[in-house]
């Protein structure tokens, strides 16, 4: 079953089960998809898909922390529910155990020794992260690893 088909099945299971927070959620991914589709003027496939999956997801946290900032309860509550329902559609993260045994790989590889190699460290690391960590928690392992001279 593709990502598509798996959307769609589970939109019509929310409106079955009558959960507006999840069908809402739901037919906002699938809107955000056919937007990024007619842009770039072609269907997306799965990882395609994940890609902009993921973009919803980082928008939501980002949307939370402002939230949080500004002391919005209502909206932290609302965006965090369809936070977790946007993450069942990616694939499973990586533990920050297991993120900055990676990091510390990378950094060897490419023989980083100061925080002016950061470009080079994220440039080999982003593309084995792709879709299992968030660019900012892979970002702050960086910095922090680099500064620490590990």
């Amino acid at each position: 079953m593709t990502m598509r088909e798996k959307l769609e099945e589970d939109i019509t299971q929310a409106m079955r089960d009558r959960d507006k927070v999840r069908l809402e959620a739901l037919r906002f991914l699938k809107a955000k998809i056919q937007d990024a589709e007619k842009s770039l003027g072609k269907t997306l496939d799965d990882p395609g898909m994940l890609e902009a999956i993921g973009r919803q997801v980082s928008d939501r946290r980002d949307s939370i922390r402002m939230f949080e900032q500004g002391g919005r309860d209502d909206l932290v509550a609302k965006e965090s529910a369809e936070l977790a329902i946007l993450i069942t559609y990616l694939p499973p993260q990586l533990s920050p155990e297991e993120l900055a045994q990676l990091v510390s790989d990378v950094i060897k590889e490419v023989g980083a020794t100061s925080a002016r190699d950061k470009g080079k460290v994220m440039g080999k690391l982003m593309p084995q992260v792709k879709g299992k960590a968030d660019g900012n928690a892979v970002n702050e392992v960086v910095t922090q690893l680099l500064e620490s001279g590990a």
